[in-house]
């Protein structure tokens, strides 16, 4: 842990912008690392990032002054991953989301939040969703940035698009260890493997690192005691495929609530769940948009288009 709390405060040296970076401590004994960003902008509502599977608070250094410009911003390690507590998750699909969901709204409450701008990507995505069919009165927009979990797992297997190289090789490597288990056996090796499996990420942060930071943060986000990610597995059926889609769930968030889904061009996620949403939620406001130029990570591969979105999108909130 001690090396991941390094390596995220060289990514956090970066930041231009006031912050505050502590555990927020729920009543249940877990710890969530929250980082806060212009804590002082008190006037506007707050937007709040839900990072991906593997992720944490430190793949957010592209977009976190830039969209704490005029508001503040709260990001947290989601509870199971990165410096956040690791306790044992349920063992079915609903308990594990039901796990994951309270903690946020706990969080919430210990951080005395009233409303928010909900932003999640990737399985982030899946949560703040099922998050807002469980609390609406809570988010002001949500926003779906190349959200996992959606589609219902077609049973042509013509109709299933090919998940990317990388993903096929954990799968055939992993079997039906957790995820990540190829990472932690590792060991010290373990940054050049992420490396070698997403040279990309390297690229997506050259402007900020030009060593290997960022390889070493997933690296040291990932190479913990496996909990988020044993629920992540708990709730999925293969690597694209959620054991409970959110497209059959949908439609309960509430009417009033706001949708605005942002798709990199490129990705290996659906692209056409933002139009299945808009046929669920026939009376209510849903967009979506797509990033050119953008694959999975849409917010660091595009970091000034998406930043300059989802400012649109905040502003459009007050």
């Amino acid at each position: 842990m001690s090396q991941l709390k390094n390596v995220e405060a060289r990514i956090l040296q970066c930041l231009q912008n006031k912050f505050l970076a502590r555990y927020v401590s729920l009543p249940n004994q877990n710890k969530i690392w929250t980082v806060t960003v212009s804590p002082e902008l008190r006037d506007r509502t707050p937007l709040v990032m839900v990072h991906g599977f593997g992720g944490g608070v430190g793949l957010w250094i592209l977009n976190m002054d830039s969209l704490s410009a005029r508001r503040t911003l709260h990001t947290f390690d989601l509870l199971g991953f990165g410096r956040s507590s690791r306790p044992t998750f349920p063992r079915d699909p609903e308990g594990a989301e039901d796990e994951f969901v309270t903690s946020i709204e706990t969080w919430r409450e210990t951080m005395g939040i009233p409303t928010m701008i909900l932003l999640g990507h990737s399985l982030g995505g899946f949560l703040a969703t099922s998050y807002s069919i469980k609390y609406p009165d809570r988010v002001k927009h949500l926003i779906l940035v190349d959200p996992w979990g959606f589609p219902l797992r077609p049973t042509d297997p013509s109709e299933i698009r090919a998940p990317p190289t990388w993903v096929k090789a954990l799968a055939s490597v992993l079997g039906r260890s957790n995820p990540l288990a190829v990472l932690r056996v590792a060991g010290p090796w373990g940054p050049g493997l992420v490396q070698r499996f997403r040279p990309d990420f390297k690229r997506k942060f050259a402007d900020f690192f030009e060593d290997d930071t960022i390889s070493e943060y997933i690296y040291h986000c990932n190479a913990q005691n496996p909990s988020g990610e044993t629920a992540f597995k708990t709730m999925m059926e293969s690597f694209g495929w959620a054991r409970r889609p959110m497209l059959e769930r949908i439609h309960l968030i509430r009417k009033d609530v706001p949708i605005t889904m942002i798709y990199g061009s490129n990705t290996w996620i659906d692209t056409s769940t933002g139009k299945k949403v808009k046929l669920q939620r026939p009376d209510s406001y849903v967009r979506d948009m797509e990033i050119e130029g953008a694959s999975h990570h849409v917010y660091a591969d595009q970091p000034h288009i998406f930043n300059a979105m989802v400012e649109e999108i905040c502003n459009s909130v007050d």
